[in-house]
């Protein structure tokens, strides 16, 4: 499958995305080929009916006016986003929507379930990016794409290095199945497992996932690291800064409790300061 319907979330509130984000969002779209749609989200703030804070402070008219500011930011990039992807020949819609301010990740997530492929990008650990990522990761069944500009910024022009984090489990099965097109793309495609960090990951593990991958063509090679006792964070941490691949694929582990999700331990390393793009798929 070819990832040929993206989707990118624009946030708008209370920062907007930056361009130099949207910029890249549609290059890599050209790079792969396909076409890109963006998102762009209105917030809604519900304030409770109070008259004393509407006579005091005027609520109502405060919640109003940042609903509108939010709008105009919507619109504003996506004349940006509209122009720069019919430049490069992949532009597919510009779409304004309208959610709760604490519900805008659900929203994402419905609209990404008909996409390929959903890109988040994030700005700052603070501006509610990650919130919205976390939902769309569990919530869309589709594969997500995260990065950050200035600190984890999408290639250009190709794929030179993709690790595919590799434990033998279903969720790391979804992410490889999931990121083929973008594999296939690779120069090289690191098949990475952690042994000793955990019963599943064993030695030997990746072997089957690089017969697999050669099956379709890519150049694909099993490589294992001993975690020694440490955390995982600190060996991922480790791994990325010898290699620094192109991109990370690894499947996405975590446990609803109401509306939080507890994460595994690689999953909320690699959310918490992202320092290469992220795919991934629960």
């Amino acid at each position: 499958m070819a990832l040929n319907d993206i989707l990118l979330q624009i946030d708008s509130y209370p920062e907007r995305t930056p361009s130099a984000a949207v910029d890249q969002a549609v290059q890599f779209a050209a790079m792969l080929g396909g076409k890109i749609s963006a998102l762009a989200l209105q917030i809604d703030i519900r304030v409770p009916t109070n008259r004393l804070a509407d006579y005091l402070i005027g609520l109502s008219k405060m919640a109003k006016d940042e609903e509108v500011k939010s709008l105009h930011a919507c619109r504003e990039v996506l004349e940006q986003f509209t122009e720069r992807a019919k430049a490069a020949g992949v532009f597919g819609e510009a779409l304004v929507g309208k959610a709760d301010l604490y519900c805008l990740g659900e929203y994402v997530a419905e609209r990404a379930r008909t996409r390929d492929l959903c890109m988040v990008p994030i700005a700052d650990s603070l501006d509610g990016q990650r919130a919205i990522a976390e939902a769309v990761i569990f919530g869309a069944g589709r594969p997500t794409l995260l990065y950050r500009t200035g600190a984890a910024d999408l290639p250009q022009s190709g794929l030179k290095t993709v690790v595919q984090a590799w434990d033998g489990s279903r969720a790391a099965a979804r992410a490889m199945g999931d990121a083929l097109p973008l594999l296939k793309k690779a120069n090289e495609v690191r098949v990475l497992t952690i042994v000793n960090e955990k019963p599943d990951a064993v030695t030997g593990e990746g072997a089957d996932a690089v017969r697999h991958l050669k099956a379709h063509g890519v150049n694909a090679v099993a490589e294992e690291i001993d975690a020694g006792g440490k955390k995982i964070g600190a060996v991922l941490d480790r791994y990325m800064q010898d290699v620094r691949p192109d991109l990370f694929v690894m499947g996405a582990y975590g446990r609803s409790r109401v509306r939080e999700f507890i994460l595994g331990g690689a999953t909320e390393y690699v959310l918490h300061d992202p320092k290469t793009p992220l795919l991934l798929s629960h």
